[in-house]
């Protein structure tokens, strides 16, 4: 037992002396100090979100008529006949009964007798051997001898013949041409036919006429945008250093924040608060962390009472950030009513000024 003792009283003298070297180092008496950690330096970068994209929407209009009245034709106009008849009157028409003619008598041709001498051998030449020379001394009886070309006259013969002395002719004699009547009714006048008008008959109809036929319109709705600020990191921090602060900014100091009934929305007033009693303490303050804390009454129900305060408290941070500060800075306590300044608790009568005084927003610095 006295080693367990022993040792549990090792440990914790170790964690003293550990915290102790943590502290600042050459403190001043009735000074306070918070530790600050070199802050990581962000920068704000608005983006543009695209919220909704660009679309289009269709509008419809309706067809438009108008109605008119129309003359139209209930029966066609038309044409009525009138036939004349044909006029006629009786002639004589004298006609060719039998036409002329004539009658050919043949007078034969007459012949003569005559004679043609036709060549029936041509004339010609021949080579032809002659008796051998006398003088010859050749002992060959075929030496020595003459070739004549000798001439021989054509040879003719004589044929009786006839010659025409007049050829075959006629002659010849007239008919005489006979004659015929006969009567025949002769169109003096023709038929014809009179064409009287028949007027169309007309009537009035109503009838509906589209003048205009259904359609659309486009309307092109435009993509929407919203802008959203973040925060970039532009220098890693992390280095931990002790400062002389004021001893009042570690202990709560009131935000006298009036909320209404209820809300964790910022008036414009609250907003001026914090811009002149929050921003001061820390810019002076750089790299120490702020801790805004909410409390309520204890009127309602606890979880709803945590919730409120919970949302008070972060509606200030939000505001400190879009303000710049960077949120590694802040912390948003929200302590429903667990704090309370006063005897105020479930179950006492208390007046509207005593709960009033636990409904408060607070903020110090811290490590």
């Amino acid at each position: 037992m006295k080693k367990i003792v022993l040792g549990v009283f090792l440990i914790f003298l170790t964690l003293k002396v550990s915290a102790q070297q943590d502290l600042p180092q050459n403190p001043e008496p009735g000074k306070c100090y918070v530790r600050c950690t070199t802050p990581d330096v962000y920068e704000n970068q608005t983006v543009r979100v695209q919220i909704t994209p660009e679309y289009k929407k269709l509008k419809t209009y309706p067809a438009t008529y108008e109605t008119v009245t129309e003359r139209v034709v209930v029966k066609e106009a038309s044409k009525k006949l009138r036939v004349v008849p044909a006029k006629y009157e009786t002639r004589t028409v004298t006609f060719v009964k039998k036409q002329g003619a004539s009658t050919l008598k043949v007078i034969p041709a007459k012949l003569g007798n005559g004679s043609e001498t036709v060549e029936i051998k041509p004339a010609y030449a021949q080579w032809e051997l002659g008796s051998p020379a006398p003088d010859c001394a050749s002992s060959n009886p075929d030496d020595c001898r003459y070739w004549c070309y000798k001439g021989y006259p054509a040879e003719y013969t004589t044929i009786p013949t006839k010659t025409l002395a007049s050829d075959a002719t006629t002659s010849s004699n007239s008919i005489s041409e006979q004659s015929g009547t006969y009567t025949k009714r002769v169109l003096v006048e023709p038929a014809r036919v009179i064409e009287e008008e028949i007027p169309a008959e007309y009537g009035t109809i109503t009838k509906t006429v589209l003048v205009k036929d259904a359609y659309s319109e486009e309307v092109v709705v435009p993509a929407t945008f919203e802008e959203v600020i973040k925060e970039v990191l532009t220098q890693k921090g992390g280095l931990t250093t002790w400062k002389e602060v004021e001893c009042s900014l570690v202990e709560y100091s009131a935000l006298p924040i009036n909320w209404n009934l209820g809300s964790a929305t910022l008036t414009t007033q609250a907003k001026n608060l914090i811009d002149t009693r929050l921003m001061p303490v820390l810019a002076n303050n750089p790299g120490a962390k702020m801790e805004i804390a909410s409390h309520t009454d204890a009127r309602g129900s606890k979880t709803s009472n945590k919730a409120l305060s919970d949302r008070r408290a972060q509606s200030v941070v939000n505001y400190l950030i879009s303000k710049g500060v960077n949120a590694s800075r802040l912390v948003a306590s929200g302590y429903g009513e667990t704090r309370l300044k006063n005897r105020c608790a479930d179950g006492v009568t208390c007046t509207e000024r005593q709960h009033a005084a636990n409904r408060r927003t607070e903020f110090r610095l811290i490590q």
